[in-house]
């Protein structure tokens, strides 16, 4: 996971402690779990969006080579 060992993920475990508090803990957690929630949430709806023009924009493309045609 990113390159991280377990000696590092348990200093950085210690650390958030340390600077949060071990009541604060489940708010951050709850807190990072909404954020990366949503930046998928944002990444799912941009690569829909594309999707959805590019078949647009495909649809064009036929419509006027018919029309040429």
């Amino acid at each position: 996971m990113f390159g991280l060992g377990t000696q590092e993920l348990l200093i950085i475990l210690v650390l958030v402690m340390v600077i949060f508090g071990a009541g604060k803990l489940p708010q951050v957690g709850s807190a990072l779990g909404k954020g990366i929630r949503n930046f998928k949430k944002g990444v799912t709806e941009i690569e829909d969006l594309d999707v959805a023009n590019l078949d647009e924009k495909k649809k064009t493309e036929s419509e006027s080579e018919r029309h040429a045609g």
